[in-house]
């Protein structure tokens, strides 16, 4: 079966995405299946295992007359069996209806003329849940399996280069204070995670702080400057991120890839949340922890809390 996902988002939802399209190879083992996204979001697809394709497309711009046609070329392109499109938007429908493909599933909305199955939208759940029910449009009614990736060798390879290189001969503590969203209120700021993380070391002296760092976030830096010995790890993609967090004994984080990453390889984890609510986020677990701010602002969630999570009080 020939499957094309449209998956327009952020790289958190491509991630939550990812078990739809594990139960799709699942269930039939030859499938070929296919993702048009953000691109933005492209580089989630590199620890998918279940897709043969990601192509790029911005769903957001005001794309002209030639880009939905070259979108409805892509489309046509290999003859696809089914397609799932988490757009529900009238543009998307009509393009879907032109492809031909003979199954073309969404949500109901403006697009219902257009498809074969319109699925109701059940939000509230676990949003990896929300999207398995567009599976209920190829009559598949099973549970959504669990968040899987896959990392490949040469990344893993650079993580260990990496441990190597920064000291690291056992585990280690991950902070990855980066959001995807550019609003304030899911940011956490530098004297709360120096006082998470001075807490966590009273309590554990000696356990080694890595810190993510990137162009245009000065975490690390700013953590340094402020007394604390952390190292520093600037992996180059989200296969480096997922094999530096496969490694950790425990990922520190606000809302943003790392957590499904950390979901995806089984890591500890515990997430500082502002507007989101975890609950639509991050799979029921002990292992996966949500710590939501009362005020939708990250910041007022108290450095203390932390550590009692940390230390399952």
């Amino acid at each position: 079966m020939r499957t094309l996902a449209l998956v327009p988002g952020g790289i958190s939802d491509q991630f939550l995405f990812f078990p739809t399209l594990s139960n799709i190879q699942r269930l039939y083992p030859n499938a070929h299946i296919d993702v048009i996204t953000e691109p933005q979001s492209v580089g989630a697809y590199r620890v998918c295992q279940d897709t043969e394709k990601a192509t790029a497309f911005d769903f957001s711009d005001r794309n002209s007359l030639a880009d939905w046609g070259n979108l409805l070329g892509v489309m046509r392109e290999k003859e696809y069996d089914a397609v799932l499109s988490l757009n529900n938007s009238w543009g998307i429908g009509l393009v879907l209806w032109l492809t031909g493909i003979p199954n073309r599933i969404a949500y109901k909305g403006p697009a219902n003329a257009f498809l074969t199955q319109a699925i109701e939208q059940k939000t509230g759940q676990y949003k990896a849940d929300m999207f398995h029910d567009l599976l209920t449009g190829l009559d598949i009614h099973q549970p959504s399996p669990a968040l899987n990736i896959s990392v490949p060798r040469k990344d893993i390879d650079w993580a260990e280069s990496e441990q190597k290189r920064l000291g690291l001969d056992g585990g280690y503590i991950l902070i990855d204070g980066r959001t995807e969203s550019s609003d304030p209120r899911d940011s956490y700021p530098v004297k709360s995670w120096k006082l998470a993380l001075q807490e966590i070391l009273e309590k554990q002296p000696g356990t080694p702080i890595l810190v993510v760092q990137e162009e245009g976030n000065s975490l690390a830096q700013d953590l340094i400057d402020a007394g604390l010995a952390v190292k520093i790890t600037e992996p180059t993609d989200l296969g480096k991120l997922a094999a530096m967090i496969a490694a950790a004994n425990l990922l520190m984080s606000t809302y943003q890839a790392a957590l499904h990453l950390a979901v995806g390889v089984g890591t500890f984890s515990i997430g500082l949340f502002g507007m989101t609510d975890p609950k639509n986020v991050l799979p029921e677990s002990d292992k996966f922890v949500g710590l939501a701010s009362n005020t939708g602002n990250a910041k007022d969630i108290e450095p203390q809390k932390i550590l009692e999570t940390l230390m399952g009080g």
